[in-house]
């Protein structure tokens, strides 16, 4: 995210009108970087942050299919939306995207796709940020007296940071289930 709060969306397609029009429907609850070449997108994702991805598969000078592999060769996890004219064929199912839209696309399924893209991405993190945590405690009550852990205010700070992780997450799968995504979350509880 940026300094404004707003998660940052990376937009990627030969046709400046088509970004500009992404920009437009995002702007209201993202911040949206353009790129019109897979070089343009590769040297802003070199010097920027960002918290999911839409890329066109077919660019002159280089692919949406070889950007999304340079992403990920450079350990770039943000989720990434494939927004194309290409129909999807058996060769989708090795590429390492997020999730697919064909052209023509809509103001509402881009918004719905890229938030949904964002609360995904974010469910990550504080999933792995509970199960980070949480193994530390379990370490510790696994390899410490009780009586010690419980006078202990690191591992009663820890319970507490254990209990927001698991809120936090369980708010963000809330909100997957809400667009519509029952079934490809665990239940943390």
């Amino acid at each position: 995210m940026t300094g404004d709060g707003l998660p940052t969306i990376l937009a990627v397609d030969d046709e400046p009108s088509l970004t500009t029009l992404y920009e437009a429907w995002l702007a209201d609850d993202f911040r949206v970087r353009t790129a019109s070449s897979a070089e343009e997108a590769l040297e802003l994702v070199a010097g920027e942050s960002f918290d999911a991805a839409m890329l066109d598969r077919h660019m002159p000078g280089g692919t949406g299919d070889e950007v999304l592999s340079e992403l990920r060769a450079r350990d770039h996890d943000f989720p990434v939306v494939m927004v194309t004219g290409v129909e999807p064929d058996t060769d989708i199912v090795e590429m390492p995207f997020d999730d697919y839209l064909v052209k023509p696309v809509g103001k509402r399924e881009v918004q719905r796709t890229v938030r949904s893209l964002v609360v995904r991405g974010s469910y990550n993190d504080h999933l792995r940020e509970y199960f980070a945590l949480a193994r530390k405690r379990a370490v510790l009550e696994a390899s410490c007296d009780r009586e010690a852990l419980e006078n202990s205010a690191s591992y009663r700070e820890l319970t507490a940071a254990v209990d927001d992780a698991e809120t936090r997450a369980d708010a963000a799968r809330a909100e997957l289930l809400e667009d519509g995504f029952e079934g490809t979350t665990p239940d943390l509880g």
